[in-house]
């Protein structure tokens, strides 16, 4: 072919092309102004309607909102229409339909509203009284469904519709036991505003995954993300959580571009799943290193595939275990209705998986040379090249990657499975997937000499060298006897015990007996009962901590409340119970409380309170967070310094969407005050050991908590309120009883007192609006 001729091929292969992406941008267009259409249809429907509809558009809503539904339907039916007519071949038009995919698992009912795969909402939203709750966040009131559930958040290194592994394979069987499980994955929507597409995966399970807006689209691989991604994956991150009322959750973390964001999400777990040993890949950037080893020392647990990271992630956290991989057994374990042959009928010796520089393609030519009659069938994506450097040897063929479902074909038609790996950092620290997916078969399976591989024990052979390799691959190709029957079997039967839904159940045990910091939360009580019963029942309910102790300090109240405590007491092993003959006091009442406790961390909460969901562990992040906080408090709305924030709400049933919808919104953030008032206050037992107990002088109350506060800041630590924990404060509810008068010259005595320790008082700031 001359060259001219060959380049007005291209030329026209380019006008083709230019007139089908005319033709996609049609498309595109015209689905945006049905779009419209549609949003505008949607603005004459009833404000409740929308309202009810605008965090969660869930298929089961349908009969309630049938008009919605119907406007759906019709756009799919066009986008169908038009997606059929246009004159462009197979790849291009599957190329569009993967571009769309966000959009029609919306008008399939298995998403959430369209806004969220074209633009960001706003993030600080507020729900006034006179209106319905949107479904989710009215579900906070009951409790039932939200309480003592945490979903599963899986930060992963790859996207769900990559080669399915251990990121997919724990979600999905995380979601099949019944937890709501959301998939975070790593390619990204180019967008200048933050949010998130979802695409629902299993129309049973509640399994998702979520891709969030950024700027440029970054590959997480190959550098952290900067300041201004970080901020438009955590405004993202907040209409997520916001849509679908995350109260509570355990982050499993697969890469270390995700910690970053994950240690500002409200009481959530974290968990790093550490599945390789990046340093091993030679080419990770040594911020992502740095990163990776700051969450190896922080997370809650730290979980391994392989023996050796467990050996190295134990050098930085003690709360470790392993969980090795796993197969899907059933998918492997029968053979499909049809399985790959060669046309010649040589025997086969398969492998599966990467090829990459961890594989030995060494070691592969010397196979294919000393077996010239078989063939050497290697069934995945190469990133080496390694086709071109052994294409003059006629056994060894390449099929390129292939789908998950399809390995079995492959599988079950080899005579001997492979596992060819370099012994090199990284795969010493490997725990082979396909190892048991290949026993799953009952096939028999030639591996170099691994730490990992010695699990499987007679199972699998191993090889040191290149010449045992080859020798033992020979043995198995020509030595098929009746002893195979049994060693079938016994193959399998291991595989059947190494299953995704074993690993979830250990990973689970794993998570429940997770070794957090023990926190004791002392509260005074002094009449008031009603008052005190809303606080102690929000507090067992929404406290949502593993090892708490709450110590109840009763000064002689004379209502009914001892009893009511001595029954509570009955009901809640946590609860610890001390009555006072007399009124100490505020200090002293507390410092009885203090003096009993054990915990690691210790709260002082007034009777007067109502604490939100998640508040504790949230709360701890930031004193874990920054060791230069001494103590911290919360926001509320009603408190005599900056710590009070503008909220509106009616009751303790629309106190807590509220409060959830502002906390989220500052996910992660706090500021610094100079006193924090301690209706509720958190403080670590070492900062406590250093500065003691509350100063007993201040009486029955006023200014104790502005002098614990200097006494803190005179160690060179800091008072800070953490913005995303509310606690609701009736204020002052047993000072409201004492007269004025009283009142008044209680205030003036403690005033003269502090000064004389501390000069003049500074009154205390109000946040400005």
């Amino acid at each position: 072919m001359s060259e001219s001729r060959f380049l007005g091929q291209i030329a026209n292969l380019a006008a083709e092309v230019a007139e089908r992406d005319k033709h996609i941008s049609v498309l595109s267009q015209t689905v945006m102004e049905r779009d419209k259409q549609i949003e505008t249809l949607q603005a004459t429907h009833t404000v409740e309607r929308l309202e009810a509809l605008r965090l969660s558009a869930w298929a089961q809503k349908i009969d309630q909102h049938p008009f919605r539904h119907g406007t759906k339907k019709y756009l799919l039916k066009f986008a169908k229409t038009c997606y059929r007519r246009l004159p462009i071949n197979s790849a291009t038009k599957f190329k569009l339909k993967n571009r769309w995919t966000s959009l029609l698992h919306f008008y399939h009912g298995n998403g959430v509203s369209a806004s969220h795969l074209t633009q960001a909402k706003k993030v600080n939203r507020q729900y006034p009284s006179d209106k319905p709750l949107p479904a989710n966040l009215a579900a906070l009131i009951k409790g039932d469904s939200v309480h003592s559930r945490r979903d599963f958040l899986i930060f992963s290194i790859i996207d769900w519709h990559f080669r399915i592994q251990r990121p997919q394979q724990l979600s999905k069987y995380l979601a099949k036991s019944g937890k709501r499980t959301f998939f975070f994955s790593n390619h990204f929507i180019d967008a200048t505003q933050p949010g998130y597409a979802i695409e629902r995966l299993d129309s049973v399970d509640e399994l998702y995954q979520i891709k969030l807006h950024v700027a440029g689209a970054p590959a997480i691989y190959f550098s952290p993300p900067t300041r201004h991604h970080l901020a438009m994956i955590e405004q993202g991150m907040v209409q997520f959580l916001m849509d679908f009322a995350v109260i509570s959750s355990v982050s499993i973390v697969q890469h270390a571009y995700w910690y970053p964001l994950v240690t500002r999400l409200p009481n959530s777990l974290r968990i790093y799943d550490c599945m390789d040993h990046h340093e091993g890949f030679g080419n990770v950037p040594e911020k992502l290193i740095e990163i990776e080893k700051k969450m190896l020392r922080e997370s809650d647990l730290v979980v391994v595939t392989s023996t050796w990271l467990e050996n190295y992630a134990c050098n930085y956290n003690r709360n470790c275990t392993v969980i090795r991989n796993a197969s899907e057994f059933d998918h492997f374990a029968a053979p499909p209705p049809e399985c790959f042959s060669d046309s010649r009928g040589s025997k086969i010796i398969g492998y599966y998986g990467a090829i990459a520089e961890w594989f030995d393609l060494d070691l592969i030519r010397g196979i294919a040379q000393a077996e010239p009659d078989a063939l050497i069938l290697l069934v995945g994506n190469d990133t080496i090249a390694a086709a071109e450097v052994v294409k003059t040897i006629p056994n060894i063929v390449f099929t390129g990657e292939v789908p998950y479902h399809r390995l079995p074909y492959y599988l079950h038609a080899f005579d001997v499975c492979l596992l060819p790996f370099r012994v090199s950092p990284l795969t010493l620290a490997t725990n082979p997937v396909k190892v048991y997916e290949y026993l799953a078969a009952g096939k028999p399976v030639v591996c170099t000499d691994l730490p990992e591989i010695a699990q499987f024990g007679d199972l699998v052979y191993r090889a040191a060298t290149h010449d045992s390799f080859i020798r033992i691959v020979s043995n198995c190709l020509h030595s098929v006897t009746a002893v195979d029957n049994t060693v079938f079997q016994q193959r399998q039967e291991f595989a059947r015990e190494q299953t995704w839904n074993h690993r979830v159940s250990t990973l689970t045990e794993a998570i429940q007996a997770i070794s957090l910091p023990k926190i004791s939360i002392v509260v005074l009580t002094y009449n008031n009962l009603e008052l005190t019963k809303l606080c102690l029942n929000s507090l067992l309910h929404w406290s949502d901590y593993p090892s708490i102790e709450v110590i109840v300090v009763d000064n002689a109240s004379t209502d009914g409340t001892p009893d009511y405590l001595r029954e509570l007491q009955q009901k809640e092993p946590i609860v610890q119970l001390v009555l006072n003959e007399q009124n100490h006091g505020f200090a002293k009442g507390n410092n009885i409380g203090l003096r009993t406790a054990t915990g690691d961390f210790l709260v002082v909460l007034n009777n007067d309170t109502i604490v939100t969901p998640g508040w504790l562990l949230t709360m701890l992040r930031h004193l874990q967070a920054d060791p230069t906080i001494g103590l911290i408090g919360a926001v509320t709305n009603n408190i005599g310094n900056e710590a009070k924030i503008e909220i509106a709400y009616q009751g303790p049933d629309e106190m807590l969407p509220a409060a959830f919808t502002y906390t989220t919104a500052h996910i992660g953030q706090h500021r610094l005050l100079r006193t924090a008032a301690f209706f509720c206050v958190m403080i670590p037992r070492k900062v406590f050991e250093q500065v003691g107990l509350l100063d007993e002088n201040f009486g029955r109350g006023f200014f104790e908590d502005d002098d614990y506060c200097r006494r803190i800041e005179r160690l060179g630590l800091r008072i800070a309120c953490a913005e995303d924990v509310f606690i609701h404060h009736h204020l002052s509810a047993s000072f409201n009883k004492i007269h004025d008068a009283e009142k008044r010259a209680l205030f003036e005595k403690n005033k003269a007192y502090y000064e004389s320790k501390w000069g003049k008082w500074e009154p205390h700031e109000y946040r400005h609006k």
